[in-house]
């Protein structure tokens, strides 16, 4: 079927489990056995990816589970669990600074982020951003009841690390978040590492278990699905298991390959110089408007219309314009109102200028004003952010 992949983006599914209609398991929290009885039921259609064998619920709705009003209370005193804990705060401060600054992404009520404060000696700087407005969250912590919006929070906090402990499993676009955080560490004056963890289902093809697929969990992550999602944050420095491999995790170095920071570079200027190329040819329109030229604009519809909506070539201004498509004629340019004529209308008059917004066709243009007696005294066109007459000045379409 149709279903793009959440990790790797590949677009057809298989059928993987359809465990039905069930209700919320870990974030309804019914205070009565009628409301339990009473909850609503959820689709739970999961499909995998035969690319890179990521699992989703492909009947996954955010907006249907409570995030904001139910906390994700996950059990954290058992010892093996403990342990884990306690030995991924070591692994990950050990690549940090003395004083780290610290941003937890989902910190629930803040267990692992108070754990990282302790083990750093209660030095540095250590946020905490979860959508619950529960009372007891994080009282002691610096806490944000609200997402983390990476492009603009990155720079604000300058984080040395971000961490990111079963929560991507809850989300519908995890990758897409992992690659705003590279995007945005990319522009930090410092090194930022992620730290990122979340249930590894590999077992479930083993033992075929159903109980790890429940709605509020809309991803399931695979060691080979994890990789994969974790190579677009930036370099993948260890990817292990832990708690006997029932989890998943990875550290890693963010960033953007150099090629593609020079291609969002190269998009930037061009927005910038087209800005300045909007103006001048805007400015020269003017200037033909001002100086009372007859002015025919040949072509109406498609890269035509374009030009004229970009450099705001108005109807009172501009209101002849030309096709060499009969079929065309009496239909108006989209936007902007001009009735488009046939070209023959140009035969016995003589234009000033002719502006030929596709500029590939002006030599085919050139040759049919010539053969049909259409004569003008200047043939434009837009090239690098100005309008060049087509006979006389230098350019790359003859």
């Amino acid at each position: 079927m149709h279903a793009p992949c959440p990790v790797c983006g590949h677009t057809v599914a298989a059928d993987f489990f359809d465990g039905g209609l069930q209700p919320l398991a870990t974030l309804g929290w019914p205070q009565s056995a009628s409301q339990a009885s009473g909850m609503s039921r959820l689709p739970h259609q999961f499909v995998q990816c035969p690319a890179c064998s990521h699992v989703w619920n492909r009947g996954f709705r955010y907006d249907a589970v409570p995030y904001r009003s139910s906390p994700n209370r996950m059990f954290n005193d058992g010892s093996i669990w403990r342990g884990h804990l306690a030995e991924t705060s070591e692994r990950l401060l050990a690549l940090l600074p003395q004083s780290p600054s610290i941003v937890e992404i989902g910190c629930g009520e803040g267990h692992f982020l108070r754990g990282l404060a302790r083990a750093s000696g209660g030095t540095g700087r250590f946020v905490g951003f979860d959508p619950s407005t529960h009372a007891s969250t994080a009282p002691d912590l610096e806490f944000h009841a609200r997402l983390f919006e990476p492009l603009s929070d990155m720079a604000a906090y300058a984080p040395d690390a971000v961490v990111i402990r079963h929560v991507i499993e809850h989300l519908t676009e995890p990758a897409a978040l992992l690659e705003q955080f590279a995007w945005a560490a990319s522009r930090l004056e410092r090194p930022c590492w992620m730290f990122v963890e979340t249930p590894c289902i590999d077992r479930v093809f083993e033992t075929a278990r159903l109980v790890d697929f429940f709605y509020e969990h809309a991803s399931h992550f695979t060691t080979q699905s994890f990789r994969t999602m974790m190579a677009r944050a930036g370099e993948v420095v260890e990817l292990a298991h832990g708690y006997d491999g029932e989890v998943v995790y990875a550290l890693v170095r963010l960033g953007v390959p150099q090629e593609r920071l020079a291609q969002a570079a190269a998009a930037q200027a061009f927005r910038a110089r087209v800005a300045d190329s909007r103006a001048k040819v805007r400015a020269q329109l003017d200037a033909l408007a001002h100086e009372g030229l007859t002015v025919a604009i040949w072509g109406g519809t498609g890269k035509a219309a374009a030009f004229i909506h970009q450099f705001g070539a108005d109807a009172e201004r501009f209101p002849l314009v030309v096709d060499s498509d009969p079929e065309k004629a009496g239909s108006f340019v989209p936007g902007a109102g001009q009735e488009i004529v046939f070209r023959d209308v140009l035969k016995d008059r003589l234009i000033d200028v002719v502006i030929v917004p596709s500029q590939w066709r002006a030599r085919d243009i050139l040759a049919e004003m010539d053969r049909e007696g259409i004569r003008a005294e200047r043939l434009l066109i837009e090239h690098e952010g100005r309008l060049v007459d087509f006979v006389r000045d230098a350019h790359g379409y003859r």
